[in-house]
């Protein structure tokens, strides 16, 4: 893997970690609260966490050279 890929990935990772570190916090707010359900915006960082993780697994697969 080529040196700017894998700084890539390594930021796409400490972002996706944000992200869980953030809906955590929300949830926790919620409990806090006393809500009963999931936080309307933990699920879109949830749906976001999941795009940035699988971003970065694309840049950790080998390069096979294909371009199609």
């Amino acid at each position: 893997m080529s040196g700017e890929f894998e700084n890539l990935r390594a930021r796409l990772e400490q972002i996706a970690e944000e992200l869980s570190d953030l809906a955590i916090v929300r949830l926790r707010e919620s409990i806090d609260a006393g809500g009963h359900e999931l936080p309307v915006d933990e699920k879109r960082i949830t749906r976001a966490r999941r795009a940035v993780e699988k971003a970065a697994a694309i840049l950790r697969e080998p390069d096979d050279g294909d371009f199609g």
